[in-house]
């Protein structure tokens, strides 16, 4: 299994990147997928998943309304569109694969992933 994340950046506040989680090595249509985050000196927290087949986002608070996750599992990918970004999204950001595939539910754990990617950071900064 590989996660790969790109399109991470130095934005102003305010403005708008988009990651992107290229998947490979396993049955990607049939994984939930995440994306969380993590700043310097913090701990790994949830940002947004998915479910296998493209319904049903759920987004941590802090990102309702300014972030979209979606997928296109023709191309294997997941991605984190970003606008109205905030000092305080400075992060590293991972995309994750679902330890368990198919099953009901959203998970916004850390153990409920068995795959990382390797991060992109995104630094919001004037």
């Amino acid at each position: 299994v590989q996660l790969q994340a790109s399109g991470g950046g130095l934005v102003q506040p305010g403005g708008s990147l988009r990651l992107s989680c290229a998947a490979s090595g396993f049955t990607f249509n049939s994984y939930d997928m995440g994306w969380f985050r993590q700043a310097p000196g913090k701990e790994r927290e949830f940002v947004a998943t998915i479910r296998w087949s493209g319904g049903l986002p759920y987004y941590a608070d802090f990102v309702k309304g300014r972030f979209t996750i979606s997928r296109d599992n023709a191309k294997n990918t997941v991605y984190l569109q970003m606008n109205s970004l905030k000092r305080e999204d400075t992060a590293t950001y991972y995309c994750a694969k679902r330890k368990i595939r198919g099953t009901r539910g959203i998970v916004t754990t850390t153990p409920e992933y068995d795959y990382w990617g390797q991060g992109t950071l995104v630094t919001v900064s004037s």
